[in-house]
């Protein structure tokens, strides 16, 4: 009971910054391209630009504090710096219209901002091996499914208060509810220790789990690639293919959303049960099926059927991949989930141009392109573990409650 008290005491807080930086996100992100292209008045060149730029400065100065943050006992005081970064570079793009200004505090203050996600996550994982090892999985998918929750109503709010307003009600909300994430962290979120020490870690470099992490990095990768190509291809493929509508669109991706959080719960549950790798390459196996699926069908309500596999293999990835890949490194969580969390801003820079190609060849390829890259996934995820079984000697054996990265 102690146990659980602490663990409420600390995660709850830590849901609550989930939830509002969450939001603050999904206010501001699905509608990017429009504020470029109606406030900034930013090109078809600009606008890309500036969308590269944002992916890269954010996997450049993520992967940076990721790496400072395990070797300092500095973690609290990362998140709400980067809640307060959030804060400043919401406020400044509320009233900033001039391009160059605006892609110089992308690329800095809003870049810093970005580590307030994998940030978290590493925080959760401290505290969870701590406090309970054997429920790491169960409370980080949990958190996982706080965030997917923000993103049921942010682009509903954004819409809303653009509605009603413009577009500095929108980044004013955002940089609001960074601002209370920020506060939330101050007050309610304990210090944690650093997870290593630097000088005792010289004398083991590790060089093992990085040459067993790059192929499950690069299959995550290429995942996210084919779930950020897919959701920018949808609306079009579905009017130009399908003969469907922009609400069919939204139909499928509401149902996909809906069906993610309990399977996202129930995955954490499993967990505790079940290897985490058997549920991921699962998870995987159905990112195949759903794009064999999608490239194959002739109907909008194939792809309602679909949607099954595809929330499977993004609650098993999305939810799972992040204690996966900490459990490969687990005295670095914040040089780990940030690993992971950069394979998203990689993965739209891959989309960019195969979206360009599908353009060009038909928006079915996309989905044809999306098979092939889930397959390559698939084979890279499971591959790994023979990979890290012929490196590594054998481990104690563990009981079917503390569930290793790989099974």
């Amino acid at each position: 009971m102690k146990v659980s008290f602490r663990l409420s005491r600390r995660l709850l807080p830590l849901g609550m910054v989930f939830l509002t930086s969450g939001i603050a996100t999904a206010v501001v992100g699905p509608f990017l391209g429009l504020f470029l292209s109606t406030e900034v008045h930013a090109g078809p060149v600009q606008t890309a630009t500036f969308l590269i730029v944002a992916s890269l400065s954010g996997v450049a100065v993520s992967s940076a504090i990721g790496r400072v943050s395990d070797r300092f006992p500095i973690r609290r005081a990362l998140l709400i710096a980067a809640a307060l970064a959030g804060f400043a570079a919401s406020g400044l793009t509320a009233f900033i219209r001039d391009y160059w200004i605006l892609l110089a505090v992308t690329a800095t203050v809003t870049a810093a901002s970005g580590a307030l996600y994998p940030q978290s996550f590493a925080y959760a994982r401290q505290v969870l091996q701590r406090d309970d090892p054997n429920r790491t999985a169960l409370g980080i998918s949990t958190l996982r499914t706080v965030f997917s929750i923000a993103w049921v109503g942010g682009p509903s709010l954004a819409a809303l208060l653009l509605d009603t307003g413009d577009f500095r009600h929108v980044y004013g909300a955002a940089a609001l509810l960074y601002l209370l994430a920020a506060l939330i962290a101050v007050r309610f979120l304990p210090g944690v220790e650093a997870p290593s020490a630097p000088r005792e870690r010289k004398a083991e470099p590790p060089a093992r789990a990085p040459r067993v992490l790059w192929p499950i990095l690069c299959g995550f990768a290429l995942l996210q690639t084919t779930m950020v190509l897919g959701g920018q291809v949808m609306p079009l493929f579905l009017s130009t293919e399908l003969n469907g509508s922009v609400r069919d669109a939204g139909l499928l991706f509401g149902l996909c959303a809906a069906l993610e959080i309990p399977l996202m719960l129930g995955f954490g549950v499993l967990s505790t049960r079940v290897p985490l790798r058997r549920i991921i390459l699962g998870g995987t196996a159905c990112a195949v099926a759903y794009q064999l699926v999608v490239v194959t069908s002739s109907s909008v309500g194939t792809l309602v059927a679909a949607q099954i596999p595809n929330a499977v293999f993004i609650a098993a990835t999305a939810g799972l991949g992040i204690t996966y890949v900490q459990d490969l490194m687990p005295e670095q969580p914040g040089r780990a989930t940030t690993l992971f969390t950069n394979s998203f801003p990689i993965g739209q820079v891959l989309a960019a141009p195969l979206f360009g190609l599908s353009q060009q060849y038909g928006f079915r390829l996309a989905f044809g392109i999306n098979l092939a890259l889930s397959a390559i996934g698939l084979v890279l995820l499971f591959l790994a573990r023979s990979r890290r079984r012929s490196m590594e000697p054998p481990v104690r054996p563990v009981t079917d409650a503390a569930c290793p990265a790989e099974g």
